[in-house]
């Protein structure tokens, strides 16, 4: 059955965009698991405490999502035109993406499977 015209059905899909700032970093070399032990601490706080949390943290991923928080806080600012002391983070997910498949070799000719996995992280802000 017809759902209308391309332009009509573009012009519905842009009604219903999301229109919060946001950032997505695409294959990051870090899991999942571990990126969300970053993400549970930042999620809900203001950008300037998340910022703070960020900064201090030893891990790895923090590095990567601290860069990713400035990002979406100058989508917000430049993009949306929000004022940056009232940004606070709605959301903050990881989800997984491709694993890379290496190989350990062993004795006797064995040969074992390392998978380092990747992540898709993703910022979404909003004002209070």
């Amino acid at each position: 059955m017809a759902r209308g015209h391309r332009s009509q059905i573009k012009r519905e899909r842009n009604a219903n965009k999301d229109t919060r700032p946001s950032a997505k970093l695409s294959y990051a070399r870090v899991s999942v698991q571990k990126a969300c032990f970053v993400l549970d601490a930042v999620r809900g706080k203001d950008v300037q405490t998340a910022l703070g949390i960020l900064a201090y943290n030893p891990r790895y991923a923090s590095t990567l999502i601290e860069k990713l928080l400035k990002s979406a806080i100058a989508n917000a600012e430049n993009n949306n035109g929000m004022d940056v002391s009232k940004l606070y983070i709605e959301e903050c997910y990881a989800g997984c993406a491709p694993t890379m498949k290496r190989i350990k070799p062993r004795a006797q000719g064995r040969a074992y499977r390392i998978l380092k996995r990747l992540s898709h992280i993703t910022i979404v802000l909003n004002e209070r």
